[in-house]
């Protein structure tokens, strides 16, 4: 088996981190070739000097340029944020597999991106997503009958509106499982994470979103399950874990042994599933109606979130006040075309009414 060209984008982050560390303890399947951040200068050189890796790019500009240089068999596209479209279509269009971390930029770039990838070039990363794809293998697409992707519910599982209106900032990055960067960990606290990957699953997948489920399994052991016509449901359960869903995102759709722990079948334990209470986290019911209406819908309600986020977390606006921004963002909205142009246009416009409402003050 040839060693994958692996290019790294986000490197410094999260995901990028994990990535760097699966590749490392492959050296037979995967060869390191290029490392991309967005401001961490410094991170980004102890990168490079660490992993002998001399093609470098630092901003989105020279992302894009190092991408279109075709160096790479595998584009692990970790950027946080819509701002990593821009890398996602220069993957597609250098013909490399791309392994998507960041969902949003599928998510706002929509039937354009969808447009420029060839069948099986995307390999989503996301561990529900991957969990999807893994389980899917099981049948085939018209055997669906739903998908069912798993929430672990984020640190305010079972509380209810009242008590959420005066958590704090540290409150909302307490994950209770995963340990994600600040924008992720808020939105996985507001479920607005969960939304995204509502609308991620159907542009993956082509499953219609009135068959695509969420419930809520706060242990975050199993991703996420397919139920087919049959009365079967698969389902693919790990250790909360992302090198293994990294490791099948690099080399899809071969498994790297030993790249993550198995459970222990020895031990009693219990998994929990319960109903999403769309009442207090009102984001992914939001979401499936902003997937359903498509063109710049979504990119207005990713970038209006991005702002109400950092505003939530510079103490301008409550915790319910993130969401309720989004919608009247989503409410506002006259759509555009949903060209590049016209998705950067309507994207740029939610940025301004969304920082038009806060500076009014938006409670939930």
């Amino acid at each position: 088996m040839s060693r994958r060209r692996v290019l790294v984008l986000g490197s410094t982050g999260s995901i990028g981190t994990q990535a760097l560390e699966v590749i490392a303890a492959n050296p037979q399947r995967f060869e390191l070739v290029g490392l991309t951040a967005g401001r961490n200068a410094d991170a980004l050189a102890r990168q490079a000097s660490e992993t002998g890796v001399t093609r470098t790019a630092l901003g989105i500009d020279e992302t894009v340029a190092l991408i279109r240089e075709g160096i790479a068999d595998v584009v692990l596209n970790g950027i946080s944020g819509s701002v990593g479209l821009a890398a996602t279509l220069a993957a597609l269009e250098s013909g490399a597999t791309l392994a998507l971390a960041n969902k949003e930029s599928l998510i706002v770039g929509g039937e354009l991106v969808l447009a420029a990838a060839a069948p099986g070039q995307i390999v989503p990363v996301d561990s529900e997503h991957s969990a999807l794809a893994q389980a899917l293998r099981s049948g085939r697409h018209g055997e669906v009958r739903r998908l069912v992707v798993t929430a672990s519910g984020g640190p305010f599982r079972g509380r209810t509106r009242e008590q959420l209106a005066e958590v704090q900032p540290a409150e909302a990055l307490a994950h209770p499982t995963w340990d994600m960067g600040r924008v992720v960990t808020t939105n996985s606290a507001t479920l607005v994470n969960k939304g995204l990957e509502v609308i991620e699953a159907h542009l993956l997948f082509g499953i219609p979103y009135d068959r695509i489920e969420v419930v809520v399994h706060p242990q975050s052991i199993v991703h996420s399950m397919v139920e087919f016509v049959d009365g079967s449901t698969i389902a693919q359960a790990s250790p909360p874990d992302m090198r293994l869903p990294i490791s099948l995102g690099l080399d899809w759709p071969h498994r790297v042994p030993g790249v993550g722990v198995p459970l222990d079948w020895t031990r009693a334990q219990q998994w929990t599933f319960e109903p999403l209470d769309d009442a207090t986290f009102p984001a992914v019911a939001l979401a499936r109606r902003v997937g359903e209406l498509g063109g710049t819908f979504p990119a207005v309600y990713n970038a209006a979130n991005e702002q109400a986020v950092e505003a939530f977390h510079a103490h301008r606006v409550p915790f319910l006040g993130i969401v309720e921004t989004v919608r009247r963002v989503v409410d506002a909205h006259e759509p555009g075309p949903a060209t590049l142009e016209g998705v950067l246009a309507a994207e740029s416009w939610a940025r301004d009414e969304a920082d038009r409402l806060l500076a009014g003050g938006v409670n939930g």
